[in-house]
């Protein structure tokens, strides 16, 4: 087994959202490498879980997208963050913010003697 870590059920869309809001428009890629960067490498993401995640979000209409040309010259299909998008990560950072704390206070509970 490696050192890296799967992404944790449901944290995959608030990574694409906070990336997307960070950097501004980013092909699948370039959303994928970000967060495997902002990681410090610990994520290990299967890039066939990215591009249903984009494809999800685009459905919902927390992002949008439109074809444009790389770095390298090659056609690629750029996200950016929508307005409902914004609101989604600001709900989803909240409610993961809440759910730290929370765990937090079990974490550091003292066992019952």
């Amino acid at each position: 087994m490696g050192d890296k870590a799967d992404v944790w059920q449901g944290t995959l869309a608030l990574m694409i959202l906070k990336t997307l809001e960070t950097l501004g428009p980013l092909h699948g890629y370039g959303v994928a490498r970000r967060i495997e960067q902002t990681s410090g490498g610990l994520l290990s993401l299967n890039y066939g879980t990215v591009y249903p995640a984009l494809l999800k979000l685009e459905q919902e209409g927390s992002i949008e997208s439109e074809w444009g040309v790389s770095d390298n010259n090659r056609k690629a299909k750029y996200y950016k963050l929508t307005r409902a998008g914004r609101k989604q990560l600001e709900r989803e950072t909240h409610d993961w913010k809440q759910a730290q704390a929370i765990l937090a206070k079990f974490l550091s509970a003292e066992p019952s003697t």
